[in-house]
Order: C-alpha cells, then sequence, then structure tokens
C-alpha cells in the first residue's frame, strides 16, 4: 500500500490503495481555496506547451471543478515517476490545509 506523505489517512484510503486522489479546493475548516485558479496554476507546473501553442497538462494531474469547487485530481503513479512533483503537491496540500480524499472516477477525455 502508498503511504501518502502529509496527507490524512482515512479508514477508505487504509482499506485499498487508491489509484487518484482529489485535493478540494476547500479548507478542513469548509473555507474555500483562494486564489480560484489555484488547481490550473498548480497543473500547470506539470504542463507543456504543443505545437499549437496549447497548454497540455500532464498525464498525472489534472485540474477539475465538483460541486462547484476547484479540484485537482492527482494519479498516485506520479508518486515513482516524479517524486519531487509528488512531494511539491502533497506538501502544498497540507501547507494549505486542503481536503485531500482518494478518487476513483476516470477522468480521461
Amino acid at each position: 500500500m502508498l503511504e501518502f506523505a502529509y496527507l490524512p489517512k482515512t479508514s477508505s484510503m487504509s482499506q485499498t490503495a487508491a489509484s487518484q486522489l482529489i485535493i478540494r479546493g476547500i479548507t478542513s475548516s469548509g473555507q474555500i481555496f483562494r486564489p480560484s485558479d489555484w488547481a490550473e496554476r498548480l497543473a500547470g507546473v506539470l504542463s507543456t506547451f504543443g505545437l499549437d501553442w496549447r497548454i497540455n497538462y500532464s498525464p498525472f494531474i489534472h485540474p477539475v471543478s465538483c460541486d462547484r469547487v476547484k479540484c485537482l485530481v492527482v494519479d498516485t503513479k506520479l508518486q515513482q515517476v516524479d517524486s519531487s512533483a509528488w512531494g511539491f503537491i502533497t506538501t502544498f496540500a497540507h501547507d494549505n490545509d486542503l481536503v485531500v480524499e482518494p478518487f476513483s472516477r476516470n477522468i480521461s477525455a
């Protein structure tokens, strides 16, 4: 089972290893996290620009909106592929007291 540095352990997390996590733009006290484009900014750290000058997000992180809240879905494979990026993202979530949960829905386009 994967251990998630700085992330809270929930009963569902301890029973099965999630293949994706969702970092919600809500603090543990229920406050909306600002700035409103935080998920796009964080995903942009691992993005590239294609030949068409459009942004291409990493296959391991995707900004999404869930229940009108900005979120970031993170594939746990990132931990093996780029441990520095994984550490940056998990530390960001911890330092900003963001809600982190297992996520099982496939978000591929």
